[in-house]
């Protein structure tokens, strides 16, 4: 097989942000929890390798997905937390090797909010709710006051150990994102009600992590399509949502969707052959001229070229497909496997398709990926087993460290 690069591939030209940053292509490992921290919140061997192979593999950007600023509202208790009390040293080791081949490591700024991992969090919320698999008390307003502070102080710390970005994350039903949904956020102060007061909090954030890096450092934002919920944050709030960031000074939107709230569906667990929020990305054009990525449901080539030559996103976002191909773009440019060659899951049990691809993440940066799919439910087991061991390991030192 040729691996020289094919010509006139969309996909790999050279893209310009607002902030002067050059990307060197147009492929972007998109955020997602790849849960491999070490339960103090600092990365392990195993990731670090794995950012280094993806960085190896040709692509633009990775991004690694819900970083926290303090231990108390943390998604997983594989999730990092970069803060003062950190060893810098080991995240300036991530930044380092996940930078290589003139790849940029961005970190996804995160609070899981009312979604905190009940074993080692109390979850709050903007508002307190008490139902069938979610349960969490309400923030108080001098909490709220002080979040934009805590995004920002994380982002600092990101631009000081070597990262080449940061992604404010305001959707799947994370906090930010639960502060633009009906669903969550069901305050009568400045904070809830209409959109204006529900994206404030949104707004704040990105005014503060703007003034801690500088206006030379990529700040991107993740912002829901819609919650796919009835009564969340539909495609007019987004639409309205994105407007406003046209007028602030990030970088880039990162158009995605879906929410963890009770009764919501999984879309990366469907069988769709398109990418996902293209018709939002087409309406987002009307509102901002800000850099646009779209996330989920790339699987040929011809998809993501499409999406790009088409002018629906300058950017686009995989992240199961990294999992399955580490090396995609390099050949997608030399025109090799036009499309990742997905598992195919039957009777898959509820969680077993994220645990299997959550714990091959942990095969590729140990180098023992296996070649098969694996058994699911043995998958389900041992990442809630990992998680388990994990969250003890995390109580005890963010007890110790508070």
């Amino acid at each position: 097989m040729n691996d020289a690069p094919q010509p006139g591939n969309v996909l790999f030209d050279p893209l310009e942000l607002p902030c002067g940053v050059i990307l060197k292509n147009r492929i972007v490992k998109s955020a997602m929890s790849d849960s491999l921290g070490d339960g103090t919140g600092h990365p392990t061997p195993e990731q670090v390798n794995l950012y280094r192979q993806w960085a190896d593999g040709g692509l633009a950007v990775a991004i690694v997905g819900e970083v926290q600023g303090t231990g108390g509202f943390a998604e997983k208790p594989g999730n990092l937390v970069l803060n003062d009390d950190a060893d810098l040293d080991r995240f300036r080791d991530l930044a380092t090797q996940g930078s290589s081949n003139g790849a940029a490591l961005w970190l996804q700024l995160g609070h899981a909010g009312a979604l905190a991992y009940p074993p080692t969090s109390h979850p709050k919320g903007p508002s307190a709710l008490d139902l069938p698999g979610l349960r969490c008390a309400a923030l108080t307003a001098d909490e709220i006051v002080r979040l934009p502070a805590e995004f920002a102080r994380t982002a600092r710390l990101a631009r000081q150990t070597g990262f080449g970005g940061v992604q404010i994350h305001a959707a799947h039903g994370f906090l930010l994102s639960q502060f633009l949904s009906p669903l969550f956020n069901r305050r009568s102060d400045a904070y809830g009600g209409n959109i204006a007061n529900r994206m404030r909090l949104l707004l704040e954030t990105v005014d503060a992590v703007r003034a801690a890096v500088g206006p030379d450092y990529p700040v991107a934002v993740k912002l829901n399509s819609s919650d796919q919920l009835e009564g969340g944050l539909n495609e007019e709030d987004a639409l309205q949502v994105a407007a406003a960031l046209d007028h602030s000074s990030i970088d880039l939107i990162d158009i995605s969707g879906g929410t963890y709230f009770p009764g919501a569906s999984n879309a990366s667990d469907g069988s769709g052959k398109d990418p996902y929020f293209t018709a939002l990305a087409r309406k987002a054009r009307t509102v901002t001229a800000k850099p646009l990525m779209l996330t989920g449901g790339f699987k040929p080539r011809a998809q993501a070229e499409d999406a790009i030559a088409s002018g629906a996103t300058d950017l686009v976002g995989l992240a199961r497909a990294f999992i399955v191909e580490p090396t995609l773009p390099h050949l997608w440019q030399t025109g090799q496997t036009p499309e990742p060659a997905f598992p195919r899951f039957e009777k898959a049990p509820t969680g077993g398709i994220t645990a299997w691809y959550t714990l091959r993440l942990t095969e590729i940066g140990a180098g023992q990926a296996r070649p098969d799919a694996g058994d699911l439910e043995l998958a389900r087991l041992d990442y809630e087993a990992r998680d388990s061991q994990r969250a003890e390991i995390w109580v005890r030192h963010f007890q110790s460290a508070g």
